[in-house]
């Protein structure tokens, strides 16, 4: 593998950046610094150090975006902005796609990734992964409607949702739904259930993730390393 691939892979940056990296110095292969991108490595084998640090091949890469109003959850889309669009020219090479769909307008916590078998298993409903979203509706929840909305609720379609975790503000139209599915437009349909609507929807949390509070709407970053070990984890369980 090029050094510079093997550097932006693990490292977690454009193609552009790593070569920048590399010219600059701030790397190094078995000890010795270099310079030149186009380098072969092993990227199993060989030790390859960024500014000391010893970098681990991830085959993978990883993206949590603040998705903002109006862009759609697809690769690719005729007449909608989609998610994709708001990434650099090199990662839309990547062959990214959304874990899951939000809403076009849905904003929030957003993953995105070229693993496939994560994907799949964080989205199984025999996962249970647990998705968190703050919610404001048109009319003040009762009592009855969060008991219902918790206990499992009957869509239009006839499905009947499972469980779920409401906590309310005082507005009693602000707060928080914990739910483990991810069906069309569930929230939504869920209020509807309850004779009332969804006017602001913010995913907050997906499984291990949490939306990182210093992204606004439409910014993305790579994961962390602590942040990809809990989310690899997953396929462990």
């Amino acid at each position: 593998m090029r050094l510079d691939k093997f550097i932006s892979i693990s490292a977690m940056v454009t193609r552009t950046e790593a070569t920048r990296l590399i010219g600059s110095g701030f790397v190094s292969v078995e000890g010795v610094r270099v310079r030149n991108g186009s380098m072969k490595i092993d990227e199993l084998s060989s030790s390859v150090e960024l500014n000391g640090k010893r970098l681990k091949y991830r085959p993978f890469i990883y993206v949590i975006m603040n998705k903002p109003e109006g862009f759609v959850c697809a690769t690719e889309d005729q007449k909608e902005k989609t998610v994709l669009d708001l990434l650099t020219i090199d990662l839309r090479k990547k062959q990214l796609f959304p874990v899951g769909r939000l809403d076009k307008n849905t904003v929030g916590l957003l993953l995105l990734t070229n693993n496939g078998q994560l994907a799949h298993r964080m989205l199984a409903p025999r996962s249970h992964v647990e998705k968190i979203y703050r919610f404001k509706v048109k009319f003040p929840l009762s009592l009855q409607d969060v008991d219902a909305l918790e206990s499992g609720i009957r869509l239009d379609d006839g499905y009947f949702t499972r469980t779920a975790k409401i906590s309310l503000d005082p507005s009693c139209t602000d707060g928080t739904i914990s739910i483990v599915e991810g069906k069309f437009h569930q929230i939504k349909r869920m209020m509807e259930a309850v004779n009332n609507q969804i006017v602001f929807l913010e995913r907050i949390r997906f499984g291990p993730l949490a939306l990182d509070p210093e992204l606004r709407r439409g910014q993305w970053r790579f994961l962390s390393e602590q942040e990809i070990d809990e989310v690899e984890l997953l396929l462990k369980k």
